[in-house]
């Protein structure tokens, strides 16, 4: 484990500036609003604003107010990748070590808001030791130069990370590839888990289906349907060709914003623009986790190791499940059963998206919380 800061020379703040300054831009769409992708104008106030306005020094400062590491993690194969690492202790001895795992097109970024909360709550008994990593090939951690780092050697990877901090036993939440690592790392480890959280969970769909189903699962199942034909063209590029679609992310900060920003518009409760929900700073500080590390390609991969590829096996530690109305897959909580052999905790908060943790933090940390009461030992230390 060795201690890191991020520390990005002037010159590539310049560089960025610079590139915004010469953007060849292309012509609004032929409809009004969202329909075609994010509208022109929105786009050139938001990229302006990065050119002119935005404060880099901000985030950064704010990260690295919390122990950072890098370590080397194999997850079982024969290369490793060097694993950026957010440490933040508890003030509290007995707190429950708990790790959060993002996924794309979030970073750590999304839990820097609910960081003081987890680790310092108003009752002591609900206090966690947070271990934040970042996704190989995303933000500060290194970029896999072989093929199969796909979710399943990343959960591995990220029980080795847990041991390597000496935390023997310890809870695990996620969303989006967070969720899918965080379930296979119930499949993976099961003894080292308290329990697992998960804010998209995913499970097959039986096969007796006339299982009865209420009429909000049936919105709910028409709704994920709908997103899988009309909002999925993302991931169809990313799990197919990463490589390409990595030529312009890498080279243009305009598409890497776009193409991210458009997801923040999409997938959160935002009432039509996502500065409703989250703010402007932080939507470019997510920004900054791809563009300053050129991670448009090698995030992107995640796709193409594990999106055809994802495998459902039971999970059978304590389960707790938050479905926010505005989350991509809402699936019935029978199915979920199915597969969550232990599901403890069901729950539909009335407001949020695929983004619980920036869009409704409190509400997010109180699930959380809640379940993890559930399954906490009289004391916990590493």
């Amino acid at each position: 484990m060795r201690d890191f800061r991020i520390e990005i020379p002037e010159t590539e703040l310049d560089d960025l500036r610079e590139r915004l300054g010469r953007t060849r831009w292309p012509e609004p769409s032929t409809v009004d609003g969202w329909g075609q992708g994010i509208p022109l104008d929105y786009a050139r106030e938001l990229c302006e604003y990065w050119r002119t306005r935005y404060d880099w020094r901000r985030v950064e400062a704010e990260i690295n107010a919390w122990p950072q590491f890098r370590t080397g993690l194999d997850g079982g194969g024969d290369d490793s990748v060097e694993v950026h690492v957010l440490h933040a202790r508890s003030p509290h001895p007995g707190a429950m070590p708990l790790l959060l795992t993002h996924g794309w097109p979030g970073s750590i970024v999304e839990f820097l808001d609910v960081l003081p909360a987890l680790t310092d709550p108003p009752d002591p008994a609900d206090a966690f030791h947070v271990v934040l990593p970042t996704l190989p090939g995303f933000g500060f951690s290194g970029k896999p130069a072989v093929p199969g780092w796909g979710v399943e050697r990343i959960a591995v990877a990220w029980a080795q990370l847990m041991d390597r901090l000496g935390y023997q036993r310890f809870a695990a939440q996620g969303g989006d590839w967070g969720s899918m690592i965080t379930s296979a790392l119930g499949t993976a480890a099961p003894e080292m888990l308290y329990g697992i959280h998960l804010t998209m969970a995913l499970a097959p769909k039986p096969d007796d289906v006339d299982l009865p189903l209420s009429r909000q699962e049936k919105a709910d199942i028409a709704f994920s349907k709908s997103f899988d034909r009309y909002g999925s063209g993302y991931s169809a590029e990313q799990s197919t060709r990463p490589q390409t679609i990595g030529y312009g992310l890498v080279d243009s900060p305009v598409a890497q914003c776009t193409w991210i920003v458009e997801k923040f518009w999409d997938w959160t409760d935002c009432a039509g623009h996502p500065e409703n929900v989250v703010s402007r700073d932080r939507l470019l500080d997510n920004v900054m986790q791809y563009w300053l590390n050129g991670t448009g390609a090698s995030s992107a991969r995640l796709y193409w190791e594990s999106f055809a590829r994802r495998r459902m096996e039971d999970v059978d530690v304590p389960t707790g499940v938050a479905q926010f109305p505005q989350e991509m897959v809402k699936l019935p909580r029978s199915w979920l059963e199915r597969r969550f052999t232990d599901l403890r905790h069901f729950s539909r908060p009335d407001v949020g998206g695929h983004f619980a943790s920036l869009e409704q933090p409190e509400t997010f940390v109180e699930e959380v919380r809640t379940f993890f009461r559930g399954v906490r030992p009289p004391a916990t230390t590493p």
